[in-house]
């Protein structure tokens, strides 16, 4: 009978040092000794990176793409290293791959590549060898032999990828937190902790700013129905599963992005505005048609690149805060939750829905009474309806 094989990946915090590292290989000792084929994905040591660009850029402050991801993908490469190292050391074998020798093939876009194919025929010979195998996250090789690196989350690319090549039963991100959580609980004291969360639910908080997965590695599990777990390396438990297509809360989760700014510009200029955005790659989050102005959404930093082709066209511009309410039927909340947030003196600057979200834009200073507001109306119920419904259950 075949063993159920599981990639786990570990991050820059959870291989920062030997001690570290130690931790993470028993995790992986332990899924080996439940009967599992292991295969691992692992990033650079917290802060190698920064590092390595810290270097490059001493003698270029704009380095030549492909020669940084060579230097960028030694990062990986010391971390695999160690832990091969470590495990072999206490008896368990295992044999590490860069990307390259792993055969992960990408497109040629340096500094932010897509994996094209795996062929996971060296990886599978070495689990037949009842070997562990550490691949180096972040990084492949185009069809012509050139080292490229996957850009931010790369890691967590990986192992979703990897997973879905190898057709694993699970893929588990090891991360600095227990799971995924119904806020961030840093706002939001009240938080819980989701023990299932289906993919279209997650791909939206991860969409809208929650930072715990990669949006990319979420698309890739949804799309080859790999289940996801999100654990800590630092404390022993069962984390978050991510799996299914179905929501079954009305609002499962509330993820904040801060980082936004409001241009507002006059109606003329509006469509030069956004036709320049789309020639120098800048995403708009929205259009927003005030009685008064008119105005476009994006990212903080993309207004710097703006500001240099739009001189003198700026009428006015404000940083926000997007929050953003995710579950089956948020496109029901809008009356109530203007309501509850007018109560308190709380006003929503523009909302927009989709299918499974409701975004409000807030003032910065405003978002996180406006998380805890929302949260205790709308997730703490279901909370206790859910456990008046196991408790009943339970007799």
């Amino acid at each position: 009978m075949k063993k159920p094989l599981i990639v786990q990946k570990f991050g820059g915090t959870s291989v920062g040092s030997i001690e570290r590292i130690h931790q993470v290989a028993q995790h992986i000792i332990n899924a080996k000794n439940s009967d599992n084929q292991v295969v691992v994905v692992v990033s650079a040591m917290s802060g190698e990176t920064n590092r390595l660009v810290d270097l490059a850029q001493q003698i270029d402050s704009v380095p030549n793409a492909r020669e940084l991801d060579v230097l960028l993908s030694a990062g990986e490469q010391v971390s695999m290293a160690l832990l091969a190292m470590t495990l072999n050391k206490m008896g368990y074998p295992s044999r590490s791959l860069t990307g390259a020798q792993a055969r992960i093939v990408t497109d040629e876009q340096h500094n932010d590549a897509t994996i094209k194919q795996i062929d996971v025929s060296p990886i599978l010979k070495l689990l037949e060898q009842d070997q562990i195998v550490i691949v180096a996250g972040f990084q492949g090789i185009t069809e012509s032999g050139d080292i490229t690196t996957l850009g931010r989350g790369g890691s967590d690319t990986t192992a979703v990828a990897l997973a879905g090549a190898l057709q694993a039963d699970e893929c588990q991100i090891f991360t600095d937190v227990d799971g995924i959580y119904t806020c961030d609980p840093r706002v939001v004291e009240s938080a819980h902790k989701l023990e299932v969360i289906d993919f279209p639910s997650m791909e939206s908080m991860a969409r809208h700013g929650a930072k715990v997965l990669h949006l990319p590695s979420v698309l890739h599990a949804w799309e080859n129905q790999v289940p996801l777990r999100v654990l800590s390396t630092f404390d022993v438990n069962q984390g978050s599963l991510v799996k299914g297509d179905e929501c079954l809360h009305s609002v499962c989760g509330l993820a904040i992005q801060r980082d936004m700014c409001l241009i507002k510009v006059a109606k003329p200029v509006l469509i030069s505005v956004e036709k320049q955005c789309q020639l120098i790659g800048i995403d708009i989050w929205d259009v927003i048609e005030h009685p008064e102005w008119f105005g476009i959404v994006v990212k903080q930093d993309a207004f710097s690149k703006l500001e240099l082709v739009l001189q003198g066209k700026v009428a006015d511009r404000h940083q926000i805060s997007l929050l953003t309410a995710v579950g089956a039927n948020t496109q029901e909340l809008a009356e109530s939750l203007n309501s509850l947030l007018a109560e308190h003196k709380i006003s929503a600057i523009h909302q927009k829905s989709d299918e499974r979200s409701l975004t409000t834009a807030l003032l910065p200073e405003c978002v996180n009474s406006a998380a805890n507001l929302l949260h205790q109306a709308y997730i703490m119920p279901s909370k206790a309806h859910d456990c008046l419904q196991k408790h009943a259950y339970l007799g």
